[in-house]
């Protein structure tokens, strides 16, 4: 442990020193490096938030918590801080302004996603009943609700009766993402829904059926469908966006398309594309059955998490419907 704390201090020294040298060698600071020699996006960006929080200074490592309202005077701090003369350094100014919108969008980002997870969907909330009629409406046009309260939810993979029970996990979350696919990418919302209603049935192996007692094969002979409950897998899906938020991993994809603070609107448009991309691959894996949902989501997971170790990565960089699975 000594040792690790004796390196870790010689390290951290020694890159100080080594700033220091390259600085009066280049005539720029690390900020200036950094604008000057990177390209806007992710790259530049997460770079630009390593060496403010990195920095000895606290106004620096403040910086990347203030209000939007004061990024405007954090630029002018930092710029008299490191001595950078703004009227020669013009473009310095507005790259730093870019990277901290970002950089504060994204932690308020999370506290509003925090929020609305944290709340509760209540039934005697007027608005929280009109966004999920809507869903429905969206979802099933020529279908009129019967009943608030009905088996009719189980048309569009609530587990019963009253959809708000299956809100508990997510909150008001998982509805607003849930609404927002349906409402804004309503074609490729239905069709998924067709899909997960309608599933195709599939040829099982003879290596597959060795695998199983007779018990076990009559167990399952008759639930060969790669179908699966829409609403609730929605739901699930909120989670897996909500978990790569809080973890950073999506730094790299709102870095990469949103030009200034990300929003809620980018949130539940990288929902959307999650949800594409996991009926696809949920299709190619070809489950055996539901049984196998936590193992084909715990592999998507890891695949969009590989994807977003590409500073260039964006998930969805135009929001387009993916066609593909309109014609699938």
């Amino acid at each position: 442990m000594f040792i690790q704390v004796c390196l870790y201090f010689y390290c951290k020294c020694l890159w100080r020193c080594l700033k220091f040298v390259v600085r009066k060698l280049t005539g720029r600071c690390e900020l200036q490096r950094i604008c000057y020699n990177t390209k806007p996006g992710a790259a530049r960006t997460m770079k630009i938030e390593a060496s403010l929080k990195g920095s000895k200074s606290k106004r620096l490592q403040t910086s990347v918590s203030v209000h939007p309202d004061a990024i405007e005077k954090t630029i002018d701090d930092i710029m008299e801080l490191k001595k950078i003369n703004p009227d020669i350094n013009p473009q310095l100014g507005v790259s730093l302004q870019a990277c901290l919108l970002q950089i504060v969008g994204y932690r308020n980002l999370i506290v509003e996603v925090e929020k609305l997870r944290r709340e509760p969907y209540d039934s005697e909330n007027l608005q929280h009943e009109e966004m999920l009629l809507k869903l429905w409406k969206c979802l099933k046009p020529n279908s009129p609700l019967k009943a608030r309260i009905s088996k009719q939810w189980c048309e569009i993979g609530f587990q019963g009766d009253d959809p708000k029970t299956d809100f508990r996990g997510m909150g008001l979350l998982g509805l607003y993402n849930l609404v927002y696919f349906a409402e804004w990418d309503t074609e490729v919302a239905q069709q998924v829904l067709s899909d997960s209603l309608h599933p195709k049935y599939r040829e099982v192996t003879k290596k597959e059926i060795s695998q199983f007692s007779k018990v076990e094969w009559e167990k399952k002979k008759f639930d060969k469908a790669i179908g699966y409950s829409f609403a609730i897998v929605g739901i699930n899906i909120t989670d897996l966006a909500y978990n790569l938020l809080v973890s950073g991993a999506l730094k790299t994809h709102f870095y990469n398309v949103a030009p200034e603070a990300p929003t809620l609107t980018h949130f539940q448009q990288t929902f959307c594309y999650l949800m594409h991309e996991f009926h696809k691959f949920w299709i190619e894996e070809d489950p055996l059955d539901i049984m196998e949902f936590n193992r084909v989501r715990e592999k998507f997971h890891k695949r969009i998490l590989k994807q977003l170790q590409n500073p260039e990565m964006a998930l969805c960089p135009h929001f387009a419907a993916s066609e593909s699975l309109i014609n699938m």
